[in-house]
């Protein structure tokens, strides 16, 4: 299994390796075309009339990189990698972490991390690693004014919403994978997923003072809002969270406590079914009825 890891500076003010290679053969000569902050750089290399790919070694701070060439299959051609965001606010007590994948397609993000700061963000740190040829991108975030770990869950929306746009405009074959890609994409999903068949909710005890919320369910945007909202009506707090985004579907974890201690079994019962309700029910009106 290959592993690399690095650190980016939150400061670097250069912008994502934007997108894939586009790839085409001509007879020997394999063509490939990389599109940076809108320009092309195209390059051709004799690699027998086989289909390959460059994988590039990017310096984020300088720009420089170097190209290597990588055999890939029809499959890897046609097929578009599911998109992974994960917002983790359990795993670090003095930041919230975020994971991005998208298969091997993602760059240094430079451009991210810049939409990020954007938000009154700090990112004190970022890592990437590569399993399986997939490369997971995790950013340490702190609130820029007071270098606390975020607490807003409309924050956190904020943070998912601007990842996910970030993917869009830098990879738009990306948009027939997620939910948000029917509104802001070139190619919205061929599939609309069922809301009743793809709901799960579960709560189970994690301790004696705390108990975990598991949710799943259509994403959708304002979706944290909604639940973290719910469990407000009934007086449920959210000690921490974690936000997974998955293509078409959200998992997401609470740990969740009524007073102090774990949620009894009535508690939990009722929590589920206004969760299962509203969940349900995304568009209808509140008025309506």
């Amino acid at each position: 299994m290959a592993l690399a890891s690095f650190f980016v500076s939150a400061r670097a003010k250069v912008s994502d390796c934007a997108s894939l290679p586009q790839i085409s053969s001509i007879g020997r000569t394999t063509q490939i075309s990389l599109t940076r902050r809108g320009f092309v750089e195209s390059a051709g290399i004799g690699l027998s009339g086989r289909k390959y790919g460059l994988r590039a070694t990017v310096d984020s701070t300088r720009t420089e990189g170097s190209f290597s060439p990588w055999q890939i299959s029809d499959q890897e051609v046609d097929s578009v990698p599911m998109p992974v965001v994960l917002i983790d606010q359990d795993s670090d007590p003095n930041a919230t972490i975020v994971e991005l994948s998208f298969g091997d397609r993602l760059g240094a993000l430079i451009d991210t991390m810049k939409a990020l700061k954007d938000l009154g963000l700090d990112v004190a740190k970022g890592t990437v690693t590569t399993e399986a040829s997939v490369l997971r991108t995790k950013f340490y975030i702190t609130r820029l004014h007071t270098g606390r770990k975020v607490e807003d869950p409309d924050m956190l929306e904020q943070i998912r919403l601007t990842i996910i746009n970030n993917l869009l405009k830098f990879h738009p074959e990306s948009s027939e994978k997620l939910a948000m890609g029917e509104a802001f994409g070139i190619k919205a999903p061929e599939k609309k997923l069922d809301v009743d068949i793809t709901t799960h909710i579960q709560v189970k005890d994690d301790g004696p003072k705390r108990s975990l919320l598991s949710i799943e369910t259509a994403d959708r945007s304002g979706l944290l809002l909604e639940i973290v909202k719910i469990l407000a009506d009934i007086n449920v707090n959210v000690e921490s969270a974690e936000i997974d985004t998955e293509g078409l579907v959200a998992k997401d974890k609470f740990h969740v406590s009524y007073r102090g201690a774990a949620l009894n079994d009535s508690l939990s019962q009722v929590l589920i079914n206004c969760l299962r309700y509203y969940l349900r029910r995304p568009e209808t009106d509140e008025d309506s009825y």
